[in-house]
C-alpha cells in the first residue's frame, strides 16, 4: 500500500513524503531538519527510516535542511548534477553527506524513481515520479514556468499528481510584488498560475489520474479556495466529476492531516 503526504508547502519550505510497504522517500527538505524530523514523527515515522531524499533544484525553499538531515540520519541524497554542484556552494550538501547524481532512471529495490526536466530559473530543475512495488504511482510536478513536454510523457496515467498552482494571475498583477518578480513568475522560468495548472489537470485525468494535490500556492497571490475552484472548473469543462472521477487535494503550508492512500 502506497501513501504520500505533503508535510510542507509554499515559498517558506517544501517537503513530501512518499511511502511504501518497502520503501520511504522525502522529495525535498526546505525546512529545518528538526521541523522534518517532527512532522515525520508526528506521522509515525522514523526519521532513521527515510531510504533516500530527492532534491528537485537547489532553491533554499527545497533544501535548506537537508545537509543537517541526510548527514544526522545517513540518508543519500540524489539531484540533478548541477543541482549538486550548487548546493555544495551554498552549503545545502557537503562531505557528510552520500549525494548521488541523477542522470537517468534509478532503481531502489522494487521502487522506480524516472525523473523528467521542469523549466525554472535555478541552475537545473527536475521533477519526479514513483512507480511502486504495488502498481500504484505518484509524480511531483512543481516549480515550473509551463509544463514541459518531459513532464507531460513521464507524468501521463500517474495515479497522483502533486501540481503547482501557484498563484492568480489577477491577483499577482494587481498586488504588491515589484514589477520585476511579477515578471519572473509569470515568465517561462517561473510559477504555474492556477489557469496553466488546471489546463493540465485536464490533460492528465484524461489520461487516468484519480488524484491531484494542488501544491507551492503563494499566500499573497492566491488562496486555497481559489485554487481549488479553478482546478475543478476546469475539469468540469471536460465532464469530470469530484468524487466520482477524481478526488482533489489542496495543500497546507504546513502539514494538517494523515496522507494520502492510494
Amino acid at each position: 500500500m502506497a501513501k504520500v503526504c505533503q508535510l510542507f508547502s509554499g515559498s517558506s519550505g517544501n517537503s513530501i513524503l512518499l511511502s511504501s510497504l518497502s520503501h520511504t522517500f522525502l522529495v525535498d527538505i526546505g525546512v529545518s531538519a528538526k521541523r522534518c524530523e517532527k512532522a515525520l514523527q508526528q506521522l509515525g515515522v522514523d526519521p532513521d527510516n527515510i531510504d533516500a531524499i530527492f532534491v528537485t533544484h537547489e532553491h533554499r525553499d527545497h533544501c535548506s535542511g537537508v545537509r543537517v538531515f541526510a548527514s544526522r540520519h545517513k540518508t543519500p541524497v540524489f539531484a540533478s548534477p548541477l543541482s549538486l554542484a550548487q548546493m555544495r556552494v551554498m552549503g545545502f550538501v557537503d562531505d557528510s553527506v552520500s549525494a548521488y547524481a541523477v542522470e537517468g532512471n534509478i532503481q531502489l529495490g522494487k521502487t522506480e524513481i524516472i525523473p523528467f526536466r521542469q523549466s525554472h530559473d535555478s541552475v537545473d530543475c527536475l521533477g519526479y515520479r514513483f512507480n511502486f512495488k504495488d502498481g500504484r504511482s505518484a509524480g511531483i510536478c512543481t516549480d515550473t514556468g509551463y509544463v514541459t513536454d518531459s513532464a507531460k510523457s513521464v507524468l501521463k496515467s500517474a495515479d497522483l499528481v502533486f501540481i503547482e498552482s501557484n498563484h492568480e494571475i489577477a491577483m499577482l498583477n494587481n498586488g504588491p510584488y515589484p514589477y520585476c518578480l511579477k515578471q519572473r513568475i509569470l515568465g517561462e522560468q517561473g510559477h504555474l498560475s492556477n489557469f496553466a495548472c488546471g489546463e493540465y489537470i485536464k490533460e492528465l485525468a484524461q489520461s487516468g489520474t484519480t488524484r491531484f494535490v494542488l501544491s507551492h500556492l503563494s499566500r499573497e497571490n492566491n488562496t486555497p479556495d481559489l485554487a481549488r475552484q479553478s482546478a475543478l472548473c476546469a475539469l468540469d469543462e471536460i465532464g469530470f466529476k469530484e468524487e466520482k472521477d477524481f478526488r482533489l487535494f489542496v495543500s497546507q503550508l504546513e502539514n494538517n492531516s494523515r496522507g494520502i492512500v492510494l
